[in-house]
This record gives C-alpha cells, structure tokens and sequence, in this order.
C-alpha cells in the first residue's frame, strides 16, 4: 500500500556519506529523483568519512536536521557504525553499496578490498577531463576572474593568439586552463595580478601573421566597429605594449605564429610542469 505522503514546507535533507569521493552515491541518489517531479530536496554530501568517529559526527548532524541517509561505505567497522547508529536513531537510512558487495561476495572467487575510492581512480581520468573541460568553458575570454586562482594554469594574450583554442585543448588533457585578453587602454585584473607568475603564459604573434588571421576572421566577431583592429601599425603596437606587459610581469611567452595548437599545449605543459591526463 502506498504511503499517503504529506506537503513539505522545507527541503528533505538527504545526506551521502562516503569513504571516498562521494560520486557514487550522488550519481544514485539523483537518478532516483529524477523520476520525481521538481523534488523539494537538499543533498548534503560528506565524502571521505573513514572512520567510525568521524560516520558519528555526520550521524549527529543528520539527526539534528531530520535527515535521512544514504551510504556507500566499504569499509566493514564504519558501516556498521552507521547502521547500528540510525537504527538506535530512528534515522531512516540505506545502504546503496552494502547488498550489491555481499551479493558478488557471495558468488565470486576472492575477497572485497573493502578499499574505498576505488571507482573513482579506475574513472579518474575521465573525471579530470570533464572537470577541466567545465573549468575552462566557464573561464574563456576573461569570465569569472574571481575563482582564477584555481586555475591550473592562464593563458593571457592580445585578440586572435589562438588563448581559447589552446585552452580547449589543454582541458580536453585534464589541465584547468582560462584564458584572459590583454585589451589595448585596460589594465590587467587584480585577480590575474595575484597569481603565480610561473602559472600565466603569455601567447604572441608576429604582426603581419596576426593581421592576416584577424583579416579573415573580421566579418565573424563583427569588428566594423574597431576601425584599428586588422591594421598592420595598431596591430604592432598592440602587441608590443602586451609584451612589455607580459615582460613587466614576468609572464613567459610563446610565439605561437606559426605553430600548431598541439604544439603550443605541449609547451604550456612544458614551461609550466603540468601533469596531463
């Protein structure tokens, strides 16, 4: 029979706890709600709680808030913690890993590790990608400057160095890459300022190289308006004044004028000491 359920006022709390990262259970949890109409939910997650002491202090927090629980501990002494914990509690909590260990326990030739974070390092490359890929999707062309210390590396330059196509590549590497112009008449952010100059790659062109690319891509991002910007002299002087600016501020520099963007991403990588995926 089902359970008449009652109008909320305020959000179901629904915490996930984890040994590991947490993504498991987040993932499960979600495609439960999505078969619900706009739930009224507040998801909680609590990743790497690994031992007993530190499952009690979630336990305690979710009590207070009426929460309800959902795990995907592997470690043996901690789930059974928490189940013996919220039965005492009254919590209503589930076990989204438990059963499913026990079942292939039970049919399959050795031992559990009982190690959490498993999945996440069998996927981690997959996960670093996709993080980096949404890092430099929401950090393109000087967007969000305040959350730019979290780069893992920044790539600066005049208009049509080929910043965002480098970056992309970079990303699609597991590498956070954001890229901010140096626009002509307008000091650089205080954000970029602060960070460690040895994570800030100046990209520059030769003049005429630069002309001939802008010239070609005029009619695309609309230039009518930037009489200057396909001419030879403004073109010039734009780049030298970025260079003396990259130079002032002990950014190094690539001249990517005639190079290939994979080229140019494995020198970032290079100068920078980067790790790529």
């Amino acid at each position: 029979m089902a359970v008449k359920r009652h109008h909320r006022s305020k959000p179901l709390s629904i915490v996930i706890l984890s040994g590991g990262t947490g993504r498991t259970g987040e993932q499960v949890v979600q495609s439960a709600l999505a078969q619900f109409d706009n739930p009224n939910v507040k998801i909680v997650l609590k990743p790497r709680v690994q031992t007993p002491k530190a499952a009690l202090k979630v336990i305690d927090a979710a009590q207070a808030k009426r929460a309800i629980l959902c795990h995907t501990l592997v470690d043996p002494e901690v789930r059974e913690t928490v189940s013996r914990e919220c039965q005492l509690r009254d919590i209503h909590a589930v076990d989204l890993l438990g059963p499913t260990l026990s079942l292939f326990d039970d049919h399959l030739d050795g031992t559990p590790r009982n190690q959490p974070g498993l999945s996440y390092e069998l996927n981690q490359e997959q996960f670093e990608r996709i993080d980096a890929v949404d890092f430099t999707l929401a950090h393109d062309d000087g967007a969000r400057v305040k959350d730019l210390n979290r780069s893992d590396v920044v790539l600066v330059g005049v208009s049509r160095v080929s910043k965002s196509v480098t970056c992309f590549y970079l990303a699609y590497r597991g590498i956070r890459a954001a890229n901010i112009p140096l626009v002509p008449s307008f000091d650089p952010s205080d954000e970029l300022l602060q960070l460690n100059s040895n994570n800030v790659i100046g990209l520059t062109m030769n003049p005429h190289r630069l002309q001939h690319i802008r010239e070609a891509r005029r009619g695309a991002i609309r230039a009518a308006n930037l009489p200057n910007y396909t001419n030879l002299r403004s073109i010039a002087k734009e780049l030298r004044d970025a260079q003396s600016l990259m130079k002032q501020h002990n950014w190094r520099t690539i001249d990517v004028s005639y190079m290939a963007v994979e080229e140019v991403a494995s020198e970032v990588i290079e100068l920078t000491m980067l790790k790529a995926a």
